[in-house]
């Protein structure tokens, strides 16, 4: 019986080596093989990670019968295109958020998947982290009493050029997708659905988003309150805020960390985790956690939480008036 499943990475960006860092401590996974565009980048990266297998395409790289599963590692504007192509040849899926640009890319794509049988995920990392799962179980065991409130920030200044993909609306830029996805994601998994959402945003000359300031409501007056930003650096932490006490995600919340739960009497408790590697081995794991047992989802980031997350970044994108014309047919 099969126990380890081979990857095979499409791009050699940045995210693609985190991805690659974490494949190396990752239980049941092999890193086999990457694509890229050019033989140049794919051969570099190949050396890097002592790789024997290396293509100077994305198509040669999900016609190889020995990929497993395809980790899909470029920019958002093209991640529709890139699963698609590694569905039609046969192959599992795990890919870079947001999985597609607008609900409608997310639903060709699963529908895709569902069609072939094939296994599909967002790499939403943070869902699989362990101190965001330690985060819900407290609020569910009622650690803070009755929540009402939740703050998150994840800002960085970003000096970069109007063809940069965080400025460029063909590239799909802004901060909604790019980082602002990690605080609307930290609501909706502690919170569910939101009732009402409201968004403001301040706009590039190419029309995307570089301040965006979004809040949920509730039932039971609960609220969240979170922003992003490309032109300013405070602080990327979060709070929940109850009627018995508070949890504090430091610094980088969305990457492993500590939590801090403060009680109403002043009393703490601080929780800290394990990690073998950098954090992105605990998705890597879920994947071939999932395809052995013959899954074509998770149950821990399902489809349906996938379309309900792009779903909400879209109706921000529309309050905020940030549209991709590419894209948003």
């Amino acid at each position: 019986m099969k126990n380890t499943i081979k990857w095979g990475i499409l791009g050699t960006g940045w995210i693609a080596r985190k991805f690659a860092d974490a494949l190396q401590v990752a239980d049941n996974c092999e890193l086999y093989a990457v694509g890229s565009r050019t033989n140049e980048s794919a051969n570099h990266f190949a050396a890097d990670y002592q790789l024997n297998v290396a293509y100077g395409s994305y198509e040669e790289l999900v016609k190889d019968p020995q990929v497993d599963v395809v980790y899909i590692a470029t920019p958002h504007n093209l991640h529709l295109e890139n699963t698609l192509l590694a569905l039609d040849n046969g192959k599992h899926v795990l890919c870079e958020k947001p999985m597609g640009v607008n609900e409608q890319e997310v639903i060709r794509m699963i529908a895709t998947a569902k069609e072939k049988n094939l296994f599909l995920m967002e790499a939403l990392w943070s869902r699989f982290l362990p101190h965001i799962i330690k985060t819900r179980e407290l609020i569910e065991s009622g650690a803070i009493g009755a929540v009402n409130l939740l703050t998150a920030t994840f800002c960085v200044r970003s000096e970069n050029g109007p063809e940069h993909r965080h400025y460029n609306v063909d590239l799909c830029g802004g901060t909604i997708l790019d980082i602002g996805i990690y605080n609307i994601f930290l609501s909706l998994f502690l919170f569910g659905k939101p009732e009402n959402v409201s968004a403001v945003a301040t706009l590039s000359d190419q029309g995307i988003d570089t301040n965006c300031s979004y809040s949920f409501t509730y039932p039971e007056n609960k609220l969240s309150v979170m922003y992003s930003s490309f032109l300013a650096n405070p602080e990327v932490v979060a709070e929940i805020h109850g009627t018995e006490g508070e949890i504090s995600l430091e610094h980088l919340w969305f990457c492993p960390g500590k939590i801090t739960l403060t009680k109403k009497n002043g009393s703490e408790e601080i929780f800290s985790f394990d990690i073998k590697k950098n954090g992105y081995e605990f998705e890597a794991e879920e994947v071939a956690r999932c395809v052995l047992n013959g899954q074509t989802e998770s149950n821990l980031w399902s489809h349906n939480e996938s379309l309900l997350l792009v779903s909400t970044m879209d109706d921000i994108r529309k309050k905020c008036g940030v549209v991709y014309p590419h894209h948003d047919l």
